[in-house]
């Protein structure tokens, strides 16, 4: 059972007025408590960056709301029916250790740590992230999927084609996936996924997928070789980007990609949205696998998330780990 607090409910309800006004009574009986002490909780709102402005008999109206990450904004964005506990943080050492961290201190699931800074945010291979604190996004999602260990690599490549569509339809933009966790657009990396998981023998207990996803581009510009490699969501957005609302955004639609991965709705879905955003496909690529390089073309991934690569002899190989270039034309 969800548990909506005073200051939830307060948020949720002056954010679904929009520029509406609601009389100070019927929060007061909405939330069975009196008009003084929604006042009070108001005046509290008020250091996290919520405005209020009060006419008399029209009620409140919420004039202006945080733009740094808030969890109550964050939360109060979702369906009232999702159950998802949001930890929201200025600066930590990866959204993943502390998603880890809260998993071992008990803390129920599904649960998300988003920060405005990491100071040892890491990529795939123990790979150094770049994670400044200049409004971009770096958050964790954790939940409990019970499903079979052998279903781990599933779970980028569909969390990845779920964020594609995400960001096409949030930010009217192009997205791409690069095989096996990499968000491209316009054949720039806008943002990546790290997915960490805690064992047993015959399931997995815990899931924490780490998403880095570059929302606004550095005032003085990409530094050296990141200018032809790196870009931001708002350097094409079709609309300038809310923090909080594009979180909440994200975090409803973990909830959902999770879900149905717990229930094996991706199996038959994967390959067909993978087509849909692939960076690769059709396209001469060099795989890394251990010790060999491999060289060929791409032919997407199979139901499970291998990458099909044909060589030169025989049909399209399956391989379920490894780092791709592409190879120069």
């Amino acid at each position: 059972m969800k548990t909506t607090t005073p200051d939830l409910t307060i948020v949720r309800t002056m954010l679904d007025a929009g520029d509406g006004f609601i009389s100070g009574s019927a929060l007061a009986q909405k939330l069975g408590i009196s008009r003084v002490a929604i006042w009070q909780h108001m005046e509290k709102l008020r250091d996290r960056g919520f405005i209020f402005e009060a006419i008399r008999s029209r009620g409140y109206r919420l004039a202006e709301r945080p733009t740094k990450l808030d969890s109550l904004m964050i939360e109060a964005r979702l369906p009232p029916s999702e159950s998802c506990r949001v930890i929201t943080l200025n600066t930590v050492d990866s959204t993943n250790d502390e998603a880890m961290r809260q998993l071992g201190a008990g803390t129920s699931t599904p649960l998300v740590v988003i920060s405005s800074e990491q100071t040892k945010g890491r990529g795939r291979l123990g790979r150094d992230w770049l994670s400044e604190p200049n409004g971009n996004l770096y958050l964790s999602f954790a939940f409990n999927p019970e499903v079979s260990p052998d279903q781990l690599p599933t779970i980028t490549p569909w969390v990845g084609v779920n964020l594609c569509y995400l960001l096409s339809s949030y930010a009217r933009v192009t997205p791409q996936i690069k095989w096996p966790n990499d968000l491209q657009i316009n054949g720039r990396k806008v943002g990546g996924i790290l997915t960490e998981a805690r064992l047993d023998a015959d399931r997995i207990r815990d899931l924490v997928i780490g998403c880095g996803l570059n929302l606004k581009a550095p005032q003085a510009g990409w530094n050296g070789d990141l200018k032809d490699r790196a870009i931001a969501l708002d350097e094409v957005a079709s609309a300038p980007i809310d923090l909080n609302h594009f979180a909440a955004t994200l975090v409803g639609k973990l909830l959902t990609t999770c879900r149905e991965f717990r229930d094996g709705i991706y199996h038959d879905r994967l390959a067909e949205l993978w087509h849909r955003y692939d960076a690769l496909r059709d396209r001469k690529i060099t795989l890394i696998h251990g010790r060999e390089n491999i060289t060929g073309i791409a032919h997407g991934i199979d139901a499970d998330g291998s990458l099909l690569l044909k060589t030169e002899d025989g049909p399209p190989q399956q391989f379920r780990a490894g780092e791709v270039t592409i190879a120069k034309r």
